[in-house]
């Protein structure tokens, strides 16, 4: 797998990222807290699940219009949405529970999404988390092509119109994952990576082609077994649900890292970047808003990702309590700490920084400009 070193400039790096650590670490120990989930996760967790799974049982159960059915496929998406912002995300990277087979389980609900967990877990939390806006290493920003989401990627005539399709196709994002990760699979299989992880790649295969069946065969084949519908018409609710989840998620995750105030780098001829590994996450990562409510609750504190960032291993429920740690943290040794006010100013942030990678050219492939800038 890919290898980027990261390397401290200045010692104040050094000294952000030991007070910051020591500082959270310190509110847990005098607050008597467990960095992990509580009894709100837990009761949490049943309600997305409710969202997503009953009103699957009431379409298998009883008799309904097709509006009707139509709306609880948009109803399924939302919660389709939720079980992976919520539950599956802190199950992956460990921060459910303090219990393996908890976090396990917790992974595992990346099941309903038709889904592995071990692609997640190569191209989220190792390439994604470790690698955050680098050109060619970080998958988010680096494999589209036909929305140009890096200001190092190739700059396409069309690209000046992605501000506007841009949205409509984050729909198709489950949508990539359900038919695509087979081909992802097979790449990481070749590349050596499933074998880097103690993981054999025939069986990994074997299990991912196994999940895709059963998941069809529930989604698709228990409605036209058990209801009157037509098989278009459950094409059409299946294709409502996922471009619905598919809307969600993208465009959450977008907020966090394609805003104006995150830095998008490409490493040095020696496969460096010139920062500590915590101040990079810090240059790279957004945070929107702090009083989100009911929206932040849904979204499993995505919201925070600055915070998610430097802590993926710390649940979710407990980032708006450590956000004001590391934000004094960061202005005390003089880096920015990318706040935007609320959800609707960093969707416009993101908005205004796609019409601008739609239309600026690449900048000057010079080593001053491939390590972020504090």
């Amino acid at each position: 797998m890919e290898r980027v070193k990261f390397v401290r400039q200045t010692i104040k790096e050094r000294e952000f990222a030991y007070q910051v650590r020591k500082r959270v670490r310190a509110y847990f120990k005098d607050n008597n807290k467990s960095i992990y989930g509580n009894f709100n996760m837990y009761l949490k967790s049943v309600v997305i699940l409710s969202i997503y799974l009953v009103p699957f049982i009431v379409l298998l159960t009883r008799p309904l219009s097709p509006w009707i059915a139509l709306l609880l496929a948009v109803i399924m998406g939302i919660g389709e949405a939720g079980v992976g912002m919520s539950i599956m995300h802190d199950g992956v990277h460990h921060a459910y529970s303090s219990k393996k087979w908890v976090n396990d389980l917790a992974s595992s609900t990346m099941f309903l999404l038709g889904s592995n967990i071990f692609n997640w877990k190569i191209q989220h939390n190792i390439k994604h988390h470790t690698f955050t806006n680098i050109y060619n290493y970080d998958p988010d920003i680096s494999n589209l092509k036909i929305i140009r989401l890096c200001q190092y990627g190739p700059l396409k005539k069309y690209h000046r119109f992605q501000h506007i399709y841009a949205f409509p196709l984050y729909g198709l994002m489950t949508f990539s994952r359900l038919f695509g990760e087979i081909g992802v699979l097979l790449e990481y299989n070749k590349k050596g990576i499933t074998r880097e992880q103690n993981v054999n790649p025939t069986w990994q295969l074997l299990k991912l082609i196994s999940i895709k069946i059963v998941y069809f065969a529930v989604i698709l084949g228990l409605p036209l077994y058990f209801t009157d519908f037509t098989f278009w018409q459950i094409i059409i609710g299946f294709i409502v649900l996922h471009v619905t989840a598919g809307m969600i998620m993208s465009t959450v995750f977008q907020m966090a890292h394609v805003v104006e105030g995150t830095n998008q780098v490409i490493t040095d001829k020696d496969h460096q970047i010139k920062n500590d590994w915590l101040v990079h996450q810090l240059n790279t990562t957004s945070d929107f808003g702090r009083k989100n409510g009911l929206f932040s609750w849904y979204i499993g504190g995505l919201d925070f990702q600055i915070e998610h960032h430097i802590f993926q291993n710390i649940c979710h429920i407990h980032y708006p309590a450590i956000a004001g740690i590391i934000k004094t943290t960061a202005e005390e040794y003089g880096f920015t700490y990318n706040l935007k006010p609320n959800v609707f100013s960093a969707l416009a942030s993101h908005f205004r920084r796609l019409k601008e990678l739609g239309n600026v050219k690449n900048p000057p492939a010079t080593f001053a400009n491939m390590a972020s800038i504090n």
